[in-house]
């Protein structure tokens, strides 16, 4: 069993992991670059004034409809996009108050803004066939566990002519790759919930 300054591989979750992360100053950079900084509201703010977001703006469909953010974590690009206009369903898997459900509902709040917020993961859309103009997957595609069913699910949600925007995903250029990188990552030695993809 592997463990990471004294903590064990064995059953920690999603949240439990993040809150280590949150405690040790050494990765704090890793912690702003993801956004899990504390208050989430704050961190909000810093990701709608980043270079990341200005970027994924540019590849909007214009005039806004109906968005879906498919593991949206703590909400910070579900209310990016309600603050720019879109009708959003924020589908995410953890009821965490810091890193899932709990936390997409709180910041919507403190922003004034209304999306829906569902329990779903990327390989099961709890969403009609052709009913979003645009799926935005930041940061999940790497934690498919059946990549192929995921893009028929996202296909399947789509309207034709319609927008994915997938971004910040680990990558990999070889299988032979993806033990070393899982051994590097910190959050998958507590929770083993990482993976990478070939392009």
């Amino acid at each position: 069993m592997s463990s990471v300054q004294g903590v064990s591989s064995a059953g920690m979750t999603w949240e439990e992991s993040v809150r280590w992360l949150l405690s040790q100053p050494q990765y704090e950079q890793i912690v702003k670059d993801c956004y899990y900084d504390q208050p989430v509201l704050a961190a909000f703010q810093r990701y709608i004034a980043s270079d990341e977001w200005r970027a994924v703006k540019s590849l909007l469909p214009s005039g806004g409809g109906a968005a879906v953010d498919v593991g949206a974590g703590n909400g910070i690009t579900s209310v990016a996009l309600a603050a720019s206009g879109f009708s959003v369903v924020a589908v995410e898997p953890d009821p965490s108050h810091l890193v899932g459900r709990g936390a997409i509902t709180s910041l919507a709040a403190a922003g004034g803004l209304a999306l829906q917020v569902e329990d779903g993961t990327l390989e099961s859309l709890p969403l009609p066939d052709r009913s979003a103009d645009l799926v935005v997957t930041r940061q999940v595609l790497h934690h498919a566990r059946d990549l192929p069913r995921a893009a028929k699910e996202v296909y399947r949600v789509l309207r034709p002519g319609g927008t994915l925007v997938a971004i910040r995903d680990h990558v990999i250029s070889s299988e032979r790759q993806l033990s070393a990188f899982l051994d590097s990552h910190p959050l998958h030695r507590l929770y083993g919930g990482e993976t990478a993809h070939t392009a």
